[in-house]
């Protein structure tokens, strides 16, 4: 007998029929407190050796229809290796794809999920780390910490580096891109890692949506806000996790800002600058375009061609991350994007966009922060 279920960290799924295996007929299921829908992560038991199409039904009114054009799913039948499905097939409304599992279980998601013990265990890293060192910056609407790992020595002359993960919960290669930027920053071997510590202080929250994490939300907290349109006036009822980071950060002062995201659409790696922004000069585009030529030149994964338009976020600019750190600290403060589905500028057939790709473009993310900190 075929079961579906998701009642676990980050599931997320309806089920309308799975009687008949060759049409398993699903819904993708909104944030909790919001009527956002992209995320799924669900398990399907008991289909060994049967030819199984699925169906998302309601893909056409999702968040970003268009995200499902191109797209492949990710499956793991052990939830340690991933790997990419065959491309499925979109008519604008449903987004349906095949496979016949080769063991009775097989997990499928949106995107490598990133659970909540994993971030735990991140934490664990960080105590253990000579160089680190962990803090608790208050609790979040369902009651979880909300952490920020410190990397560096805090003192007087040191720059301020601040980095934030997944204030979108369903983006989990952002907090894949962190755990490798961080395992890079604890190796006191490596030459960059060092210079960098002499140089700065590195502050970061490798999730800023907890909640949302775990109830397998794709944009919203626990509240049904958007963390990344609440910079501009947090309060603490609907958005504790960006009042709880802004105030720490107004306490250190901000010198670099990375905000980690993931895009559903755009197959590609890419900055979103601040070239909208009052208050933005020629020596700001000189440094923002600085710090890019160096993560290409470190990340073959990097492009500089293809990302937003500029009057994206016209109407609601101040109430962003970055657009808010920019205007507030006149510092190079940038949102980095990643893709759901491969990268269309290097590809790979077999995995796609993956965490391990998000990983290592994380530890190259140091080379080009080395380049703008003047510490080369």
């Amino acid at each position: 007998m075929i079961r579906i279920s998701s009642q676990f960290d980050s599931g997320a799924i309806e089920v309308l029929d799975c009687s008949d295996p060759s049409d398993i007929r699903l819904r993708l299921p909104a944030d909790n407190a919001a009527d956002f829908r992209q995320w799924f992560h669900f398990r399907l038991q008991g289909a060994r050796g049967q030819a199984c199409r699925l169906c998302f039904e309601n893909a056409g009114q999702s968040a970003y229809p268009a995200g499902w054009d191109g797209y492949r799913v990710v499956a793991s039948y052990d939830r340690r290796n991933w790997f990419r499905l065959s491309p499925g097939q979109y008519d604008g409304q449903r987004y349906s794809f095949r496979l016949t599992p080769d063991f009775d279980s097989v997990y499928f998601a949106y995107f490598e999920p990133y659970g909540w013990e994993r971030h735990l265990t991140l934490l664990g890293a960080a105590d253990a780390a000579p160089v680190a060192t962990v803090h608790d910056l208050g609790a979040t609407p369902d009651g979880r910490d909300l952490n920020l790992i410190t990397v560096g020595r805090v003192a007087p002359g040191k720059l301020n580096v601040w980095i934030v993960a997944r204030q979108h919960p369903g983006e989990t290669m952002a907090q894949f891109y962190v755990e490798g930027l961080l395992e890079r920053l604890y190796d006191t071997s490596d030459p960059v890692s060092r210079r960098l510590l002499e140089r700065a202080c590195f502050h970061v929250v490798p999730n800023m949506n907890p909640d949302g994490s775990v109830r397998g939300n794709l944009r919203t907290n626990a509240r049904g806000t958007n963390l990344n349109r609440s910079w501009l006036a947090p309060d603490m009822t609907d958005s504790p996790e960006v009042a709880l980071v802004r105030e720490h950060m107004m306490a250190s002062g901000v010198d670099v800002f990375l905000d980690i995201h993931g895009d559903e659409t755009l197959p590609y790696v890419f900055i979103d600058g601040n070239g909208m922004v009052p208050g933005f000069t020629e020596a700001h585009a000189a440094r923002e375009a600085r710090f890019c030529a160096a993560l290409r030149a470190a990340s073959p994964d990097f492009q500089t061609e293809r990302g937003y338009a500029p009057d994206r976020f016209t109407d609601e600019l101040l109430t962003l991350a970055s657009k808010w750190v920019f205007h507030h600290f006149g510092c190079l403060s940038l949102t980095l994007e990643m893709p759901f589905k491969d990268n269309a500028h290097l590809p790979d057939g077999l995995f796609g966009w993956s965490a391990a790709r998000s990983q290592k473009l994380g530890a190259a993310t140091l080379q080009a922060l080395l380049a703008v900190l003047g510490g080369e």
